[in-house]
């Protein structure tokens, strides 16, 4: 969040904050990054409290400018910054969004497998119509169950 010439360095690996720093540099409030980890306290604080919203940017930046936190970067850079964290959220939404449809489609395709074999046993007993499978497993379609009883009968 600094746009100096500086020899340390800070990046983000998943949800913690990385600082590779000098031996001889000391970390107070009054330094880059001690201000830095006090701008990042406040942010956390005002996402649990208005979670993951322009609200909880907008109240960060405020607070740090009361409290001469990045005060100067900030008062400079604001509009920039509150457009870098919302296109945090954004990507952060877009992950979760990602990460759900790919776990609801594991589950879809698990239940599709469980019913194909229930369907697949219920077919080798022969005591059912296909038309009575498909009321008992609704998931399968009438078409499914008749390619199902087909792979079944087909000798090896």
């Amino acid at each position: 969040m600094i746009d100096a010439d500086y020899n340390d360095l800070g990046f983000s690996v998943g949800n913690r904050l990385m600082v590779l720093v000098e031996s001889q540099a000391t970390w107070s409030e009054n330094d880059i990054i001690g201000q830095y980890i006090l701008f990042c306290r406040i942010y956390n604080e005002q996402r649990r409290r208005y979670g993951n919203t322009k609200q909880a940017v907008t109240e960060t930046i405020r607070i740090c400018k009361d409290r001469n936190v990045l005060k100067e970067y900030l008062e400079s850079r604001e509009q920039e910054v509150v457009g870098i964290m919302m296109t945090l959220f954004d990507d952060e939404q877009i992950l979760k969004a990602y990460a759900k449809e790919i776990a609801d489609n594991t589950a879809r395709e698990t239940e599709k497998k469980t019913a194909r074999e229930t369907a697949e046993g219920m077919i080798k007993k022969g005591k059912m119509t296909l038309e009575e499978i498909v009321d008992c497993i609704p998931s399968l379609s009438l078409e499914e169950l008749k390619e199902l009883e087909a792979e079944i009968i087909q000798p090896a």
